[in-house]
């Protein structure tokens, strides 16, 4: 399995702006900029893009480990922070903030499938960077 999606840029690093499309069309020439991506101009930016790849990655695993123990989860909500040091030019950290409700599962099994989760999902896998999370099981 296979996606793509890509990014045309105009103009230099600071004054330029480009566009990123991805093959679903979710993202269909949509505007980022340095200002989306360093002060908060209109358009997204990487690091918001990592943001949702994450948040929806580690959500979908949670989800998957919960169901193997035979509970369904009413819901499982991900915020996900990443940490862009500029002066750096990478991504210090990304905090996962997640909140389940799901009837049935102990504390002490959420916590061992949420830190599963963390270590396997796919994008967790692809980074490069200290992951730190909040998990809260309402």
């Amino acid at each position: 399995m296979k996606r793509n999606a890509t990014a045309v840029w105009n103009g230099t690093g600071k004054d330029g702006k480009g566009t990123l499309t991805t093959q679903s069309g979710t993202l269909n020439q949509t505007q980022y900029s340095f200002k989306s991506r360093f002060e908060e101009g209109i358009g997204t930016n990487p690091e918001e893009l990592v943001a949702a790849a994450h948040s929806g990655c580690f959500t979908m695993k949670l989800s998957f480990n919960i169901s193997a123990e035979n509970i369904t989860p009413d819901e499982i909500t991900t915020k996900a922070t990443v940490d862009l040091n500029p002066e750096k030019g990478e991504i210090v950290n990304i905090h996962l903030e997640v909140k389940v409700k799901a009837d049935g599962l102990s504390q002490e099994k959420f916590d061992e499938l949420v830190a599963d989760a963390k270590a396997n999902c796919p994008i967790s896998k692809l980074l490069n960077t200290n992951i730190t999370i909040e998990a809260t099981l309402l």
